[in-house]
């Protein structure tokens, strides 16, 4: 469910999504290239870290990124784990279904960090809050990276 306020309009050119993958929900961000700008676009059920396929098909139709942004969980020393081999299971996923590239972002501590942001805007927030933030904030660092780049 898209955040209140929001300018964006689908088919915006040059967009892009962000996941914040999880086992029960993978949170989904949106992009924009030019202006750097992200948003919070929705929070997808998921079964051990299968997504909605259908709901995916629907937004990724309805948006029509030209990139793919997966969050990678590593380990506090930078080595990876279980979910994060399950995070590149995912990005694999996309890239074979929506032939479009995907890159991976080191998430570390982004969920608590969408807590943070959350409470300091004084909301009241739930998991599925949580998860869309946090996919904002590993879009923001992608594209944050990406301008760095030469």
């Amino acid at each position: 469910m898209p955040e209140a306020g929001t300018a964006l309009a689908p088919m915006t050119p040059g967009c892009c999504f962000g996941f914040d993958f999880g086992r029960r929900r993978i949170g989904l961000a949106l992009g924009e290239f030019l202006t750097g700008t992200t948003r919070g676009l929705a929070t997808l059920p998921a079964r051990a870290g299968v997504p909605d396929w259908n709901r995916l098909d629907q937004l990724l139709r309805e948006w029509q990124p030209g990139a793919l942004v997966v969050g990678l969980p590593l380990l506090a020393d930078g080595g990876e784990g279980d979910l994060a081999t399950a995070a590149r299971r995912f990005g694999r996923r996309l890239a074979a279904r929506y032939r479009l590239p995907v890159h991976f972002v080191d998430e570390r501590l982004s969920s608590h960090a969408a807590e943070a942001r959350l409470r300091a805007r004084g909301r009241r927030y739930q998991a599925g809050h949580i998860d869309r933030e946090a996919a904002r904030i590993i879009l923001e660092t992608w594209l944050q990276e990406a301008a760095a780049r030469p």
